[in-house]
C-alpha cells in the first residue's frame, strides 16, 4: 500500500457508518411468539436472535448443535434465526437442521421495522459469521440496548470489546457458557447495554453521518463555483 500523497491529504474524508433504529411500536412480541412456535411465557423466556443472510459465510448452523443441547437442559432458552433465502441449497440444509433442532427456530426475512421490534424484544443479538465487514445488526441491539454475543472474528471485535460492549466467543461452546452467564448476571448484561449504546452514540451517529455528507456537498459546490 502507497502513502497518501500530500496534496491528497485534505481531500480524504473518515465517516464511520450511521446507525437509526425504527422498531415498530404496533408490534406484538406474544404473536411472534406463537408464531415462531415458542409456547413459553414471555415473563421467563430468553431469545437469542441471530440476523443473517442464509448463506455459508454468515454459518447460521455453527451454534445450532449446542444450543439445541442447552435449551433441552433449560427450556425457557431459544435460538431464532431470520433472514432471506440468500442460498436455496443451502437454505434446504438450514431448514433441515433446525426442523430436527429442538429450541431453534427459522423465520423469514421481516421489515426493518418489524425487525428491530422483534430486536428491542429478544434477551440478546448473536452473530455467528464466518467473516463480517461491520455488522449494522450488532451496531442496531447496541442503538436498542440489547446485549450482543458475537463470534471473535476480526469484524466483530472491532466492534465488541469483550465484556465491554458485548461478548465475544470463539467456538459453540464458550458462547454457550457466556450465554448463561449473561443470563444469571444481571450486572454484566446492565454493563454491556450502556456501553453498547455510548458507544454507537458516540462513534456512529446517524445525525453526524448525516452532517458529514452535507458538508462535503457544500464543499464541492464551492469548488466547483471556483
Amino acid at each position: 500500500m502507497q502513502p497518501t500523497k500530500p496534496h491528497a491529504k485534505d481531500k480524504i474524508y473518515v465517516q464511520s457508518q450511521g446507525i437509526a433504529t425504527v422498531p415498530n411500536t404496533a408490534f406484538n412480541w406474544n404473536t411472534f411468539l406463537q408464531c415462531s412456535e415458542i409456547n413459553q411465557s414471555a415473563d421467563n423466556l430468553h431469545v437469542f436472535l441471530l440476523i443473517c443472510g442464509l448463506r455459508q459465510v454468515k454459518d447460521p448452523l455453527y451454534l445450532v448443535d449446542a444450543f439445541s443441547e442447552w435449551h433441552q437442559e433449560e427450556a425457557n432458552v431459544y435460538m431464532v434465526i431470520v433472514g432471506p433465502e440468500v442460498d436455496p441449497v443451502f437454505t434446504r440444509e438450514v431448514k433441515a437442521k433446525v426442523k430436527r433442532s429442538p429450541g431453534v427456530r427459522l423465520i423469514r426475512e421481516m421489515a426493518q421495522e418489524d425487525l428491530h421490534a422483534v430486536m428491542k424484544n429478544c434477551f440478546a443479538l448473536v452473530n455467528s459469521s464466518v467473516s463480517e465487514g461491520m455488522s449494522a445488526a450488532i451496531l442496531e441491539a447496541m442503538d436498542l440496548e440489547v446485549p450482543v454475543l458475537a463470534r471473535n472474528i476480526p469484524g466483530n471485535a472491532a466492534v465488541v470489546k469483550h465484556e465491554v460492549t458485548g461478548l465475544l466467543f470463539s467456538d459453540p461452546q464458550e458462547f454457550v457458557q457466556l450465554a448463561k452467564r449473561l443470563v444469571s448476571d444481571p450486572a454484566l448484561e446492565k454493563k454491556i447495554v450502556a456501553n453498547g449504546k455510548e458507544y454507537v452514540r458516540k462513534y456512529h451517529s446517524w445525525q453526524e453521518e448525516r452532517q458529514t455528507y452535507r458538508q462535503l456537498v457544500r464543499t464541492l459546490e464551492r469548488s466547483t463555483e471556483d
